[in-house]
């Protein structure tokens, strides 16, 4: 079995797993399918308009420059495709234009883009459902099609499918990341369950001295992860040949924590930092916040336990000092 030794800041770097990134990630990518296949069911609809050679008067024309849209999901950069539209319109003589009605060109924050592209990407990929966030998304009466929509839901499932089926026996991860983010928009009423929420197993192996693979191992629906919820994907993870990991890495909910005594006993448990330094940070002054971030980073990062229990003292007998000369202006405490 492998064990975790970090010897390097570097190779602490490369361990943080970002959920927003992974979410953002999926969300540009499917969001470039929905805009490629936009395109080219508007050509597909103008095939037949040629001009006096016979050429086609509706082609593709590349893409326009890349952009950032802001969703709920983060900051999605997106390079649209563009159309060479050649008619006019027999009435004013005006040059055609293609507009897309997913993403108009001048959108920058699109209200319904920040509402559905998460509930698209956690909600349709976690259930294979992928037609209530399409329809919220595009409208039922523009954009995609509706033989489209059915396409493009299709192919989804059948990813999903064999990303849920694959084998796990080749893998050894050393350590593995969970977090059960709720997949519902800003809107009330957009899932039927507010309770649902998607579950998210990161797995981390060992690629070189410095180099670690990081990549989903699961993405499934769940219900305010529960134990049961977890463990019923944990049990699924075993079936498919993956190992008792060393460490498993989450944000303290409990549902987890029992799931995984249930499933892979042997595995140890570890708190994520990110929630730890919250924590934290959230019952200290403000005055002394910018330090005390600094020397959790020093506890975090220290050589081995002694040392980390050496950092933990120092900052503690330098906070009691900070705090003493606050003069207790704020009442909050560690």
């Amino acid at each position: 079995m492998l064990s975790v030794v970090i010897n390097d800041a570097i190779a602490r770097e490369e361990l943080v797993v970002d959920l927003d990134a992974l979410v953002c990630e999926g969300a540009r990518r499917m969001l470039a399918v929905a805009l490629e296949a936009e395109v080219a069911a508007y050509i597909a609809a103008h095939t037949h308009e040629l001009d006096e050679r016979g050429h086609r008067l509706v082609v593709r024309n590349g893409h326009a420059r890349a952009r950032e849209v802001v969703t709920g999901a983060g900051p999605v950069p997106v390079a649209v495709p563009r159309v060479d539209d050649r008619r006019t319109d027999p009435a004013t003589g005006a040059k055609q234009q293609f507009k897309s009605q997913v993403l108009p060109p001048w959108c920058r924050k699109s209200p319904k883009v920040c509402e559905v592209l998460p509930l698209l990407y956690l909600h349709g990929l976690s259930s294979g459902d992928f037609v209530p966030a399409l329809e919220g998304f595009f409208g039922k009466a523009a954009g995609l099609s509706a033989s489209v929509i059915t396409r493009l839901t299709e192919q989804w499932q059948a990813d999903r499918a064999a990303f849920m089926t694959r084998g796990l026996a080749d893998r050894d991860d050393v350590y593995c990341w969970a977090d059960g983010p709720t997949a519902c928009t800003a809107t009330s009423g957009s899932l039927d369950d507010e309770r649902l929420c998607c579950l998210v197993i990161v797995g981390c192996a060992p690629m070189g001295p410095r180099s670690w693979w990081r990549s989903p191992m699961a993405v499934a629906d769940g219900f305010r992860e529960s134990g049961d919820s977890w463990a019923e994907l944990l049990r699924d993870l075993r079936r498919r040949g993956m190992g008792a990991p060393v460490v498993m890495v989450g944000d303290g909910a409990l549902g987890l924590w029992k799931a995984l005594r249930d499933v892979f006993p042997e595995t140890r448990t570890q708190r994520c930092w990110v929630h730890k330094v919250a924590n934290v940070l959230n019952a200290l002054p403000k005055s002394v916040q910018p330090g005390a971030r600094r020397a959790l980073a020093e506890i975090r990062d220290a050589e081995d336990r002694p040392h980390a229990e050496q950092a933990i003292e120092a900052f503690a007998g330098r906070l009691r000092r900070q705090v003493a000369q606050g003069g207790g202006q704020d009442h909050r405490r560690p």
